[in-house]
């Protein structure tokens, strides 16, 4: 069964996740290092991870599997979930691909160095209502795909 996970610390799509994960009876994990609140949903598990910069990161690569969906803005993280041929979603609705994870994670390299350098001072724009409505299309039309590459049992 496809199974949907969340990079839960700094996500705003964590309830609009679970809605749209819920009406196809899917399985959601909320992975942060303690900021999560329990949900009463069963189809919901929280996993709670030990502090540290990349721990959630980590346990996520870790359990995802093919056709399973990654819910995160973390870049690497991505990267690693594309490895396992599983899908990534950015909270905005922009699919990471295998095709551009390569350039996703050069320009993130390339925006530290001029962050660090004092060229570049702002950061992303804010999470903007339509940015929720691209990614509940976005995730409704990619948890159709994952179903079609990974039927249930």
């Amino acid at each position: 069964m496809v199974e949907i996970y969340i990079d839960a610390d700094a996500c705003p799509v964590k309830e609009e996740t679970e809605r749209v994960a819920g009406r196809h009876g899917l399985k959601t994990i909320m992975v942060s290092d303690g900021g999560v609140r329990p949900r009463p949903n069963p189809l919901v598990e929280i996993v709670v991870v030990s502090q540290g910069a990349d721990a959630a990161d980590d346990w996520i690569a870790d359990h995802i599997g093919a056709a399973d969906i990654c819910i995160t803005s973390d870049i690497p993280l991505a990267a690693r979930c594309l490895e396992k041929d599983a899908f990534a979603l950015k909270p905005n609705g922009e699919a990471f691909t295998k095709e551009g994870i390569g350039m996703a994670l050069a320009t993130r390299e390339l925006m530290r160095d001029l962050r660090e350098a004092g060229t570049v001072t702002g950061g992303p724009r804010p999470f903007a209502k339509k940015d929720r409505s691209a990614f509940l299309n976005k995730l409704e039309t990619t948890i159709q795909a994952a179903l079609r590459q990974k039927p249930a049992p």
